[in-house]
């Protein structure tokens, strides 16, 4: 008979059993995620962006309070391209509710990331044992992640987010 595999952890799973540090990057400029749609669209219509307590930030904010809670530091750095798309611009809009919940942000331009090595997919990397890569399509929809707890992945990866993380501009000194 054969063996069954378990099924990858869900984000919530993920974040839940994160014990020092979950780690955030994201690399690309645009994302097509069909829950962001409505805030997306009030965004560019007239600048809106959905409060810290609105039903779009609940479980985001919610699952990064608990974690941080534990004493798990939530850092997220993001590589982009300057000058930055719509996109960028709402996710910098909307970071002060990410900052509120107790995330760290910073941004690094893409030009000043040039020479870093860097894995081909944004990813989150929880204690230095396991890698959840955020996998899209060429427009933008999320896929499957993958995951990995590979010693040489995650050495990729935390290598490449402390050296993103050092160069990187905390998100209140980030113009856009």
């Amino acid at each position: 008979m054969p063996q069954s595999v378990p099924a990858p952890p869900s984000f919530d799973e993920l974040l839940d059993s994160a014990q020092h540090q979950a780690l955030h990057l994201e690399l690309r400029d645009a994302y097509a995620v069909g829950d962001e749609r409505g805030v997306y669209d009030a965004f560019l219509a007239d600048g809106a962006v959905p409060a810290y307590d609105s039903a779009f930030w609940r479980p985001w904010v919610s699952l990064v309070e608990r974690t941080i809670a534990r004493g798990v530091a939530v850092r997220r750095a993001r590589i982009v391209s300057e000058p930055v798309t719509d996109y960028i611009r709402f996710e910098h809009a909307i970071t002060a509710s990410n900052l509120r919940a107790g995330e760290e942000v910073r941004w690094l331009g893409r030009r000043c990331a040039s020479d870093l090595a860097l894995p081909g997919n944004g990813f989150w990397l929880i204690d230095d044992r396991l890698v959840r890569f955020n996998i899209f399509s060429g427009d933008g929809e999320a896929q499957d992640p993958e995951h990995s707890d590979d010693p040489q992945v995650i050495k990729l990866c935390t290598d490449a987010f402390q050296s993103v993380w050092e160069r990187a501009v905390p998100h209140d000194q980030y113009a856009i």
